[in-house]
């Protein structure tokens, strides 16, 4: 029987209980990453809720904020971040890319990747924890993983190289058609514009919108400096890319 993207998205992508999948094949591939902007936005009911009520109990945004990314980071087990780090440890080495990619599929993590992490976790936190409306950084928790996980979405539609022609990563470049892909980012910052109309009305909801298309178009600049640097893509650059539009989508929300 085909196995379900969502899933195999679930299995995949957190650390929740999931049916076990013996094996993954581009096919299988292809239907959890279509699932996988829709998983972030469950993913983000969950935080935004506990952010919702911290919130509700203590008056404090910022205690709602690090309490919304606490449970982000624990469903995912953090793999999102680890990419990042990988990623900034192999830039940050300055090599040639096959001497970076070797360094990025190290199990360990040197200052670069330390240094991201810390500076974008607190980057997190300031943005939500500055100039919401209605509910505090709830909205924004819930809408920021799902804007994140399209950029990934995004990243592997057809024409994306990848930078291995193995490995985790692999299984997902170029497995998504360039309609579905614009298809899942006109669906998400739609729900992003949602999000904002029930956090601050009308003008929420602009915020919200242009926040969602303004971090996604700058995942493809990332993206592509990526694909540049790296000769492609990998499951770390993924990583990457989720946590860097995800900030980017939080700090616009912040700013406008």
């Amino acid at each position: 029987m085909r196995e379900r993207g969502p899933a195999a998205a679930l299995g995949l992508f957190t650390v929740l209980p999931a049916p076990f999948t013996p094996e993954i094949d581009r096919a299988l591939a292809a239907r959890a990453i279509r699932a996988l902007p829709w998983l972030g936005l469950a993913l983000g009911v969950l935080a935004a809720a506990v952010a919702l009520a911290v919130r509700w109990r203590t008056g404090s945004d910022a205690f709602a904020a690090v309490s919304g990314l606490l449970v982000l980071q624990g469903l995912t087990g953090a793999m999102h971040l680890d990419g990042l780090a990988d990623t900034a440890d192999g830039l940050g080495s300055r090599r040639p890319a096959s001497e970076a990619l070797v360094i990025m599929r190290r199990s360990d993590i040197g200052p670069m990747g330390v240094t991201s992490i810390v500076l974008l976790l607190a980057l997190d936190v300031a943005a939500l924890a500055t100039g919401h409306g209605h509910g505090g950084p709830a909205p924004a928790v819930l809408v920021g993983p799902a804007v994140a996980r399209c950029a990934a979405l995004t990243a592997t539609r057809q024409g994306v190289p990848g930078a291995r022609e193995s490995g985790f990563g692999a299984l997902f470049v170029g497995v998504t058609g360039r309609l579905v892909a614009l298809l899942s980012a006109l669906l998400v910052t739609g729900v992003a514009a949602l999000a904002g109309w029930v956090s601050r009305g009308p003008e929420g909801m602009l915020v919200y919108a242009v926040a969602a298309a303004v971090a996604l178009v700058t995942s493809e600049g990332w993206r592509s400096h990526l694909s540049r640097r790296l000769g492609g893509l990998t499951g770390d650059t993924f990583g990457s890319l989720i946590e860097t539009t995800q900030a980017v989508f939080w700090v616009l929300v912040a700013l406008l």
